[in-house]
């Protein structure tokens, strides 16, 4: 047993020293690629109410007789014309999608998105957001939620829709929302604070290797992944995590008031139904019947920013998220 662990230590190690091998190189070539230019973006815009009428038009068509289509088809067309002419009356809804990972990679999209929707929108208009996050880094997903006030200052009413998780960093961006809709088993909460992190000083003590580091500042670092931990840099740590948790809470009672803290700012995470019950959310639904919904009374455009990525940055992204697999910073 002792053996198989001093391998496995072994293995991590040597992981940990490729992964942060392939960080450095990969490092090199994204500013090689910088320096070469910067890789632009472009905001695409998709009418989802078309889209939507396009494919009920299609299911129509095919329950009717080839006759009776045809005639179903002109008179279909001529509505559309009428439709094409009120649509620009109507208001509009901005569906913006966020699939976020431990680093909530997806809010360089999204800040670009937001920032396109506040210069173009018009009153009466309002932004649907589609959440997809277990949390992360909670620098990166504040800055998520930050960039949702951007929406509230614009006077923008906002729905969130979770179809399956919105814990931890994903639910504190969803508590900025003006409305906040859940499918019944889509997962809801976990306000908490985690950090993790794998020590190798013992069995680099055993191969006698020293591990030396150096800091100014009595709490530059609390604990480390080869250096002897000790116990003020643990306590240190935690004081550190009971302050952000304590952040968190005020961040989510700021926006959900009628919250009782006590009972769901534990780390625990809810079934939509329970998270209904418990007032994390508004109501039970899916994103699906959200944007039916809103298609009946509002033209519902889906914003995406999409960025032209180079191959060093496509290698760098890759070499982070291996890292990110082996280590990461203190998580909400």
């Amino acid at each position: 047993m002792e053996n198989f662990l001093s391998h496995y230590a072994l293995f991590l190690a040597d992981t940990a020293t490729i992964v942060a091998a392939i960080l450095i190189i990969a490092g090199g070539l994204v500013a090689i690629g910088k320096r070469k230019g910067k890789s632009g973006g472009q905001i695409q815009v998709t009418d989802l109410n078309r889209q939507l009428e396009a494919m009920g038009d299609s299911i129509q068509a095919a329950r009717l007789s080839r006759k009776a289509g045809k005639a179903w088809q002109k008179t279909r067309k001529a509505q559309r014309k009428a439709e094409a002419k009120s649509d620009s009356t109507k208001p509009c809804a901005y569906f913006l999608d966020f699939k976020g990972d431990l680093r909530a990679s997806a809010l360089a999209a999204l800040r670009e998105e937001i920032s396109a929707v506040v210069q173009a929108a018009q009153p009466g208009d309002e932004v649907l957001l589609r959440i997809e996050s277990g949390g992360g880094m909670v620098n990166s997903y504040g800055l998520a939620a930050a960039q949702l006030l951007r929406l509230r200052a614009a006077k923008l009413p906002l729905t969130v829709m979770v179809d399956t998780v919105a814990a931890s960093g994903g639910y504190l961006m969803a508590v900025v929302a003006d409305r906040i809709v859940a499918a019944p088993f889509a997962m809801i909460g976990s306000i908490g604070v985690i950090a993790q992190i794998p020590n190798f000083h013992r069995w680099l003590r055993s191969k006698n290797i020293d591990m030396e580091q150096f800091t100014a500042g009595k709490f530059k670092r609390t604990v480390t992944l080869f250096g002897e931990n000790t116990e003020a840099g643990r306590a240190k740590l935690r004081e550190e995590l009971e302050e952000t948790h304590a952040h968190f809470r005020d961040f989510v009672q700021t926006y959900r008031p009628q919250l009782d803290l006590a009972k769901v700012a534990t780390g625990e995470a809810w079934l939509g139904s329970r998270a209904l019950e418990l007032g994390l959310i508004d109501a039970l639904g899916t994103s699906d019947d959200e944007l039916l919904n809103a298609a009946k009374r509002a033209k519902v455009l889906a914003v995406h920013y999409q960025r032209k990525s180079t191959l060093p940055q496509r290698l760098g992204l890759a070499a982070q998220k291996s890292w990110d697999s082996l280590w990461q910073a203190p998580l909400s």
